[in-house]
């Protein structure tokens, strides 16, 4: 298959072939699919696949540059993302609902993400893709007519994938850098309850075991480091790609503030004027809450919103942080020191997940019973490169 090209537009040579001559595992059904698209496709399709069968529920994800923004199962549609997609969350269907809890992880980040869904696409996905900003989807099928009318948006440029959900992988992957070829045995291990058999403190009720295989799931196709906080079955949260694990953590955390302070009747209340754009919205009430507005943004605030604007202030910020509370926090990694936890802590985290096994593997048990957060170790190490 010839691909548009490369990781970037001046690399024009790049194509894919199966490993095992004549076995796709996926297949093209409209556009023309880059390099970085095949990436997106490959590794979202795989966490979605893995979280439903897992948890026995629809899964969705929305990547961008090779990571989850967000994922999710299906699940309640809360008024906050119902209000700003212009639905009625109590009637969505259980896929449409898996996306749009894995897109409001992290909407300004999902700006332009490439979505996958563990079941097939019906008609209100469908019309719910060509209203977002988003460059393709996969997805194990489609009901009768929702290629064709995903096929006209971008002015056709719109990426539509078929996972095969029989295939099943090779033993061995392999990769070549700088002229070198890397073997390697395919990671198979398997996400299950089980893991969390032995805690070291505390116990876990049967929805912080579920939330916390879905971040595991999430933690095997996020590019390492990694850590992500997870409540009710959908990702608050996810930190990629960091050097440091308690900058991972700490990012993470600021996304999870984001999400929270979302909600808060301060933010809702900003009102937008008229032709203002979802994702015009969403960006300002981000900006709103991260609170340092630059010059030139405090003089365009007037220009998008009808009134003047609410302060929203540190104590409203710190009382309504309070009120998070249930969040199950998951790393792919062990966590080295207890600012790991002591981060976490801040962000509602009563459940960590994480393989153990470091130095101070002591200091880290000891940080989560102070702050009572149950700790499992699963001795499950989940780096993706």
């Amino acid at each position: 298959m010839e691909l548009r090209y490369g990781t970037n537009p001046h690399q024009d040579m790049a194509h894919t072939s199966p490993v095992t001559p004549g076995e796709w595992p996926v297949r093209v059904l409209h556009g023309e699919p880059s390099f970085i698209n095949m990436l997106d496709a490959l590794n979202a399709w795989q966490l979605v696949r893995e979280a439903s069968q897992t948890l026995d529920s629809p899964a969705a994800a929305s990547f961008k540059h090779v990571s989850p923004a967000g994922a999710a199962v299906a699940g309640s549609v809360d008024e906050v993302t119902a209000e700003l997609y212009g639905i009625a969350g109590d009637q969505v269907g259980p896929v449409t609902s898996a996306y749009l809890r894995a897109r409001d992880a992290d909407p300004k980040s999902s700006y332009g993400d490439f979505a996958a869904v563990s079941h097939p696409v019906d008609r209100e996905l469908a019309d719910l893709l060509t209203g977002v900003v988003c460059d393709g989807i996969i997805a194990p099928g489609y009901e009768p007519g929702t290629v064709e009318r995903l096929s006209r948006k971008k002015n056709g440029r719109f990426l539509v994938m078929e996972a095969d959900a029989t295939f099943t992988p090779p033993a061995l992957e392999e990769r070549q850098v700088f002229g070198l070829r890397l073997i390697e045995a395919r990671d198979n291990a398997r996400l299950s309850a089980a893991l969390f058999d032995q805690t070291v403190s505390g116990t876990l009720p049967a929805a912080a075991v579920s939330d916390l295989l879905l971040g595991l799931a999430i933690l095997r196709y996020t590019q390492s480091n990694s850590v992500c906080y997870v409540r009710d079955g959908m990702a608050l949260g996810i930190g990629a790609g960091q050097q440091s694990r308690v900058d991972c953590t700490r990012l993470a955390g600021a996304k999870v503030d984001t999400w929270w302070l979302r909600r808060h009747p301060v933010v809702r209340a900003l009102a937008f004027g008229p032709g203002i754009r979802r994702q015009d919205r969403i960006n300002w009430q981000i900006r709103f809450i991260e609170g340092d507005l630059t010059p030139d943004e405090t003089s365009r605030v007037a220009e998008v919103l009808e009134g003047p604007a609410e302060e929203l202030t540190a104590d409203q910020r710190a009382d309504w942080s309070t009120h998070l509370t249930g969040v199950a926090f998951a790393s792919d990694g062990a966590l080295p020191f207890r600012d790991n936890v002591d981060h976490a802590h801040r962000h509602g985290v009563e459940y960590i997940a994480e393989p153990g096994g470091s130095i101070r593997s002591d200091e880290v048990a000891a940080a989560c019973r102070e702050h009572r957060i149950t700790l499992a170790r699963t001795g499950l190490r989940l780096f993706h490169h």
